[in-house]
């Protein structure tokens, strides 16, 4: 899905492909959180942790990270890091609130 995503929406070198992963994935983290705790049962721990968890990757964010930085692109880094943890954030957010209602 990354890869697919980069090549039909790519924006310079910012890493929209890991990007759009981790935000479905925070996202769909935040409805099977909000599931969850009206549904207590073990599969929470396969679909959060296991699903969701190997869905998004936080060491391809690390590692593009760092080629950003290598590569001197500071200003994309920047962004990138800022859009990953606020609009992460946001969707787990919005997430829980879609179910809690």
């Amino acid at each position: 899905m990354s890869n697919y995503t980069q090549k039909v929406w790519n924006v310079n070198s910012f890493p929209m492909g890991t990007f759009v992963v981790n935000i479905i994935g925070c996202f769909l983290i935040g409805v099977l959180t909000s599931y969850f705790i009206k549904v207590d049962n073990s599969l929470k721990f396969l679909f959060i942790t296991g699903f969701c968890g190997g869905f998004t990757t936080f060491s391809t964010f690390s590692a593009e990270n760092l080629s950003l930085w290598q590569s001197g692109n500071y200003s994309i880094l920047l962004i990138y890091i800022a859009l990953s943890v606020l609009v992460g954030l946001l969707a787990v957010y919005l997430g829980l609130q879609l179910v809690k209602n």
